[in-house]
């Protein structure tokens, strides 16, 4: 057996379920591309073991989001609620909420045992206590980081957030939760379920335990990737955390048509290889997931996901080599 074989770590634990997938028609959001990434990822020969998550309870969700909610979306009514994540309402909308909000937790729990763990969904940070925002229904983000500390296997934890919008519904989350911070990096603001291009003209203010990191208009990678480099490392001193829950956007991608942004596959690579070094070199566990991504070719936004599990499965080869 060479060193490097001797070396190589098993093969990444990847969350997802035919369960992600429900059929909201014709819509910006393909949900489809769940299961594009997995395909890509199975092609890939790359190692991986793709799990399916248990369904996220009652129990877990309620730690962070009301009941009127909770029955609401599981319902179907009153409708406006049921739908105020701008997608259609149906029941098995309801369903796979369920299940992409489990696999943000199993992936959470694989990290935290294994270094790195991914779920092939979004972590949903546009998703408020009492109602969802931007494709959001339940913030799989917070609820994971709720239920590890619940379980007492961490005490703090930090969200990075690479999405292009920023992540309104966690900041309101974590202003109540002194324990956990987030660091979102954006190119358009997000209130009021709504999305505003111009972050020059107005901005996310920083609040205690999240900060607001713009992206100028028209920013290429150098900008990019430098902000995130001046941020990354005080975010992690200030939040001190046990776990970091990485959400890795495809929509800052330059053929987004809500990216004002010229950031090739390349830049994103690059940010996603700087992420997960960065917590390896820190010793801290990383769980990522997937955002956004509406270039109407998805096999781009595919590409955009695929490349994150790559830098992941190659932080992780090269951290075994290391020792």
């Amino acid at each position: 057996m060479t060193a490097a074989a001797a070396a190589a770590p098993p093969p990444m634990r990847v969350f997802h379920s035919p369960r992600y997938f429900a059929d909201i028609g014709q819509h910006v959001m393909p949900m489809r591309k769940f299961a594009l990434v997995r395909e890509a990822i199975e092609r890939s020969g790359l190692p991986a073991r793709i799990e399916a998550p248990e369904p996220v309870s009652d129990e877990d969700l309620l730690r962070v989001h009301t009941p009127e909610y909770l029955r609401a979306i599981a319902t179907g009514e009153p409708r406006a609620l049921a739908e105020s994540q701008k997608f259609p309402w149906s029941p098995e909308l309801a369903g796979a909420v369920r299940f992409t909000n489990g696999g943000c937790i199993a992936a959470t729990f694989a990290a935290l045992e294994d270094g790195i763990a991914g779920n092939l969904a979004s972590g949903f940070h546009h998703a408020h206590a009492a109602h969802g925002e931007g494709f959001c229904t339940f913030n799989g983000l917070v609820v994971a980081l709720e239920r590890a500390r619940a379980e007492g296997r961490i005490r703090r934890g930090l969200v990075v957030d690479m999405d292009l919008h920023y992540g309104n519904g966690t900041a309101s989350l974590l202003a109540s939760r002194p324990w956990a911070f987030g660091l979102s990096i954006y190119g358009n603001w997000y209130k009021q379920n709504k999305a505003y291009r111009d972050v020059d003209g107005e901005r996310a203010p920083d609040t205690e335990n999240s900060w607001s990191v713009p992206v100028p208009n028209g920013s290429g990678g150098g900008v990019y990737l430098d902000l995130l480099a001046r941020h990354l490392g005080p975010a992690i001193h200030r939040a001190e955390p046990d776990v970091i829950l990485y959400q890795a956007g495809a929509d800052p991608y330059r053929e987004d048509p809500y990216s004002p942004l010229d950031l090739t596959h390349d830049d994103l690579r690059a940010r996603d290889e700087l992420v997960f070094r960065t917590a390896q070199e820190r010793g801290i566990p990383i769980a990522w997931v997937l955002a956004g991504g509406y270039t109407p070719d998805v096999s781009r936004v595919v590409e955009v996901h695929l490349n994150t599990f790559v830098a992941a499965v190659r932080a992780r080869e090269a951290q075994a080599l290391r020792g």
